[in-house]
């Protein structure tokens, strides 16, 4: 079903705007649509556009919600939006100067990797490095070099320079480590090791003693900024949860006002010079029996107006569509929801796919112990994870294990149970023929309920002259009589009738543009281009003919699946050896598990495309818009 909607306009003083929205919209269901679109031929309408004051303050509450362990429950307490945040900037205010300590250390722990990246590579160096910094008649340079040209430097400069190369640590490309050389001879050696590509290294005058014990106190240094630094954030943790409470009521008060004042985009603001007489407008949609409720409440209210208006086709906007199923069915909207929303006219078909899903279902995979196991499986992950694929799975086996015992089979084995119908292998022709006929049964529905659909609409050629319209639903019936009758050996009906009820409909469907417009009273019955036009419309009504034969013909897979699931269950007995002594329950069990799984799925979706190719395309367009409220969490 589809909940009937009325359209209500909510008119009040500018200043009492956030209170309306904090008590109504949180309060009823109502989907928002943008006033200032609504009532574009009403004058002097501006829209309510202001900044939102809490976003700030929202914000810098957020940096304290993460410290805080917001896990479990906590007591909520009534603030104003005022009180809200001015508590937020007062824990704030507290934790700046915990905060700030926080932040010297850590950029103390940054300098300090700092230190240790440069210090790292030459811990092999076993010399003071603070007095190689002081050194002054003795050039120093600290660096890296690439493998490949330090290699050529050994072999063939170093021993013709004044220099001497200490190697301090290598890997796969660099070799570090530094060289000293006499400051009269500095210049020349620069030169040749920078050609050598010599990346130099500025070590700062920050390290005493060795490099290794310059490394080691580094480190030392560094873990002990690292656990201040944890001590402070348990400090902080600690100091939030004492007003955990507070901290999280204001939270929640900033939010949802931070979100009630987004609402102003889609109010409209009346022209006035003066603050106190300026008034909004909030329109949107609510369901009739909320209609009901809400101007029944806001008759207390002294300044507050609520209009509801009933004729929808004055609006500019059209109704959202809000579904209404059983519970059972509910699952099944997820279905309708991935083809497209019905709109506010159209049938809702969760309750026909339900059934016809499952019943489709049950026939291509009819298995008493496959099935138990898919409502088994389905109703526990529909009870942990609320899961609408699971209830489906849950439902269609509740029909696999019907046609189970229709078929006789339970886990594969067909002869544990005595068939209530037939067996799909003993029996192809029956089952292919009664697929076929449920096929035709579907589509006939299908076209009834295309012809709902346009009488709904208003649309004469959906209803009349539409492939699944009257016409398309009359030839498509008499075909099917004809076929039925000469199948059963009888005689068919005179030529007059069968003039009426194929050429006709044939010739309405051919004209249904013309015969349209000379319905419609139009001035142009037949388009400028007739050649056109009548080359068009025989490729289509051929098309048509075709779609009529393939949509039928295509229901053959649901007999197919059901032999075919007898036939992979056969081999996995056959693999088994069921027939034996001594069976093989392990290759019988995975076997199962393998069927259950990969036919259950191939099988789930050859339905949904039946759901979808020859019974959807026939009725429902799935052109509206899904009724989404405004509901502050």
């Amino acid at each position: 079903m589809i909940e009937k909607m009325k359209f209500i306009s909510i008119t009040g003083p500018k200043n009492e705007f956030d209170r309306v929205v904090n008590v109504y919209l949180n309060k009823y269901e109502i989907h928002l649509e943008n006033a200032l679109t609504e009532l574009s031929s009403v004058k002097n309408l501006k829209p309510f556009v202001e900044i939102n004051p809490y976003k700030e303050v929202l914000s810098r509450s957020e940096e304290i919600i993460k410290k805080i362990d917001n896990t479990g429950p906590y007591k909520k307490k009534d603030m104003s939006v005022e009180e809200a945040s001015n508590y937020i900037n007062s824990v704030l205010s507290q934790l700046e100067e915990l905060n700030a300590k926080k932040k010297e250390l850590k950029a103390q722990r940054s300098h300090l990797y700092e230190l240790i990246k440069q210090i790292e590579p030459f811990r092999h160096l076993n010399y003071d490095i603070n007095k190689i910094l002081q050194f002054k008649f003795i050039k120093f340079r600290f660096g890296r070099i690439s493998y490949e040209y330090y290699t050529k430097f050994s072999k063939h400069v170093y021993d013709n320079l004044t220099t001497l190369f200490i190697e301090c640590d290598r890997d796969a490309e660099y070799v570090w480590g530094v060289y000293f050389v006499p400051e009269r001879d500095s210049a020349k050696v620069d030169a040749i090791y920078s050609s050598l590509h010599f990346e130099k290294m500025f070590l700062p005058n920050e390290y005493e003693g060795t490099p290794e014990e310059a490394y080691n106190t580094i480190i030392e240094k560094q873990k002990q900024i690292s656990d201040q630094i944890d001590t402070l954030r348990v400090q902080i943790k600690e100091q939030l949860q004492t007003v955990k409470d507070d901290v999280l009521s204001a939270y929640n008060t900033l939010i949802t006002f931070s979100n009630n004042f987004d609402v102003r985009k889609m109010a409209a603001c009346t022209k006035k010079k003066e603050e106190s007489n300026l008034y909004f407008i909030l329109c949107g949609w609510v369901t009739e029996a909320n209609s009901n409720r809400l101007l029944s409440d806001m008759e207390k209210e002294n300044d507050i107006y609520c209009i509801v208006e009933d004729d929808h086709a004055s609006l500019t906007t059209k109704p959202p569509t809000k579904l209404k199923n059983l519970r059972i069915f509910k699952p099944f909207e997820m279905f309708i929801k991935m083809y497209g929303t019905p709109a506010y006219n159209e049938i809702d078909p969760t309750f026909f796919v339900a059934i016809t899903y499952s019943l489709l279902f049950g026939m291509m995979f009819g298995d008493v112990g496959q099935g138990i196991c898919l409502i088994l499986g389905g109703a526990l992950i529909y009870k942990l994870k609320k899961s609408n694929l699971a209830a489906i799975i849950a439902s269609a086996g509740i029909f696999s294990t019907i046609f189970g015992f229709l078929y006789g089979s339970i886990f594969g084995f067909e002869d544990v149970i005595p068939h209530l119908w037939l067996n799909p292998m003993e029996n192809v022709m029956t089952v292919l023929l009664t697929a076929v006929g449920f096929g035709v049964a579907l589509i006939l529905i299908a076209m009834i309920l295309n012809i709902i659909n346009g009488l709904k609409a208003k649309d004469t050629e959906r209803v009349l002259f539409d492939t699944n319209g009257v016409a398309g639903l009359v030839f498509y019936g008499a075909a099917i009589t004809c076929i039925a009758l000469t199948a059963t050996g009888k005689s068919l009906p005179a030529t007059i009738i069968l003039v009426i009820f194929f050429v006709i409909p044939l010739l309405l469907i051919f004209f249904k543009e013309p015969l349209t417009h000379l319905i419609q009273k139009k001035s142009e019955i037949l388009p400028d281009s007739k050649i056109m036009f009548f080359v068009e419309s025989l490729f289509e009504l051929v098309e048509i003919l075709l779609s009529y034969v393939t949509n039928t013909i295509s229901f053959l897979r649901v007999g197919a699946f059901a032999m075919s699931h007898v036939a992979m269950m056969g081999v996995v007995m056959l693999l088994g050896q069921a027939e034996s002594a001594h069976p093989n329950i392990f290759i019988i069990i995975l076997g199962n598990i393998f069927v259950a799984g990969m036919e259950g799925l191939i099988v789930g979706i050859q339905v949904l495309r039946l759901e979808y190719y020859e019974m959807f395309s026939r009725f429902y367009k799935g052109t509206g818009k899904e009724f989404k409220p405004f509901k502050n969490k």
